[in-house]
């Protein structure tokens, strides 16, 4: 799949070429620095790109259908009931002037048909799941009276109100403190065992993802860099930006006076540097980097990476 953004400075490559697949039951972790196109991939997925932005190339097959070739009216019956999201950011993701019954009674009635006292109580039903305290009682409550926590977790009862097949979590726990994000992590591994859902789960902690991702896709510049499953990014990486990422977590088992940093910054993808987007960060890199461009390929079953380096190697 490739989404571009057409601006009066040039043409940028939020995500150029982005492959993955979510098998059903699994979490996939899609990881990589601010700025590397997870939440552009996310948002391709639900078709939810605005103007300038445009699906340019790719296809987008759930269940064998492409949803590339649905029209918004049919999207609209997926989105939510098929597939639902946790987008990044609740406060303003949140409408500020409606009720949280009224944001969660909407996806309800939409998708399914409950109306009156049932709809209250599955309402109340879907927020006592989600750890909402004393859920009847905030029903008539707004997004500004709930803590950082609670948004969130008014987010994912919205997002699980109609038992999606595949659940996108964009950074659920971004900005929440270290608590509350084990909750959130918890509420949705339990979900996620509870109805056999797939989830597609968007970050970049590490830790997060080592602790809930089967298989894992390193994102850089919006290209996958790496693809495999869990144990073998964390215990056997091929990929330069991989062993880069890795080395600059904090470790319990390894003695270290200074975290290690991965110089430079993610490339502007409006001037993309020639050959391989991680090169000029890269402590590896040789010529044959700055020329030519690699491609992902599998280096062993299940097992691929993008690295001129590990090419040659083959």
């Amino acid at each position: 799949m490739k989404t571009y953004f057409t601006t009066d400075e040039g043409t940028v490559k939020a995500v150029d070429g982005v492959s993955l697949q979510v098998r059903n039951g699994e979490t996939l972790g899609l990881v990589g620095e601010s700025g590397s196109g997870k939440s552009v991939t996310a948002l391709s997925i639900m078709r939810l790109i605005a103007p300038p932005g445009k699906i340019v190339e790719g296809r987008i097959l759930f269940r064998n259908d492409d949803l590339l070739e649905k029209d918004e009216k049919a999207m609209r019956q997926i989105r939510g009931d098929k597939i639902a999201m946790i987008f990044q950011d609740p406060m303003s993701s949140l409408n500020p002037v409606l009720t949280i019954y009224d944001q969660v009674a909407e996806a309800v009635k939409l998708h399914q048909n409950v109306r009156g006292t049932c709809l209250t109580d599955l309402v109340v039903e879907i927020l006592e799941k989600v750890g909402i305290p004393a859920p009847r009682t905030r029903l008539g409550n707004y997004p500004h009276q709930f803590s950082g926590g609670m948004r969130q977790r008014v987010m994912a009862a919205i997002a699980l109100s109609c038992h999606p097949e595949l659940l996108i979590a964009d950074e659920p726990t971004t900005s929440l403190d270290v608590t509350v994000q084990a909750q959130i992590l918890e509420l949705i591994r339990k979900l996620k065992d509870e109805t056999s859902m797939s989830v597609l789960l968007i970050t970049h902690d590490l830790g997060v993802v080592a602790e809930m991702s089967d298989q894992v896709a390193v994102m850089y510049a919006g290209r996958i860099m790496e693809y495999a499953d869990v144990t073998r990014i964390f215990e056997q990486p091929k990929c330069p930006y991989t062993e880069a990422l890795l080395q600059s977590i904090p470790r319990l088992d390894v003695a270290r006076k200074r975290l290690e940093t991965i110089p430079g910054m993610v490339p502007d993808l409006l001037s993309l540097p020639k050959g391989c987007r991680f090169h000029p960060r890269c402590k590896y890199a040789i010529d044959v980097c700055r020329i030519r461009d690699p491609e992902l390929v599998e280096v062993e079953p299940g097992h691929f990476v993008s690295c001129l380096l590990v090419e040659a190697q083959r």
